[in-house]
């Protein structure tokens, strides 16, 4: 049986052990302090089963960086504090997000390192930093996807760097996976 349900991920409504995987999709990035991540994850921790895994989403501290420069928007000096604010503490602070929801609302940017410590300090084994995102976001792939054999290529080359320590700040949006032991 699959359900899914909407709620505060620092209080989940189900029992100890009762889940085989969890999803948390937001709550890290949107949880700015850090007590608050980690009951999120201490409660993802008490709701698996043994074995059970967990994938967090998460988004990177460089994000806003890249976006400021994709979108121009580094060139505003209020956009470009925002950003030097991201990468001080990974708290990214939008001065205006009713005029400006573009520059996206109050939240946590992880350090890759950071949530991977995050996720084994609530007892997580295991645990994988994959990069969701990295240098081919900077190109359209559909053209490349479309085709089996060229996706095929494409895939590979994406396996070949996703868990690389020195290029995960590349991307925008991080994947955490952990278990439960």
């Amino acid at each position: 049986m699959a359900s899914i349900a909407l709620g505060d991920a620092r209080n989940l409504p189900f029992s100890d052990a009762s889940a085989d995987a969890v999803l948390l999709l937001g709550p890290l990035y949107h949880l700015p302090g850090a007590n608050d991540r980690a009951q999120a994850l201490a409660e993802t921790r008490r709701v698996l089963r043994s074995g059970g895994v967990l994938l967090a989403a998460a988004i990177s501290r460089f994000a806003s960086t890249f976006d400021g420069l994709r979108s121009g928007a580094i060139s505003d000096p209020t956009f470009e504090a925002i950003v030097e604010g991201d990468l001080r503490d990974g708290v990214h602070r939008n001065p205006d997000p009713e005029g400006r929801p573009e520059w996206f609302t109050l939240a946590y940017f992880h350090a890759p390192e950071d949530l991977g410590q995050e996720l084994q300090i609530a007892g997580f084994t295991g645990v994988q930093i994959l990069a969701v995102e990295g240098p081919g976001s900077f190109r359209d792939l559909g053209t490349l996807l479309e085709d089996p054999m060229r996706r095929d290529a494409v895939l590979r080359a994406i396996r070949r760097v996703e868990t690389e320590p020195t290029l995960m700040g590349a991307s925008a949006h991080l994947m955490a996976v952990g278990r439960t032991s």
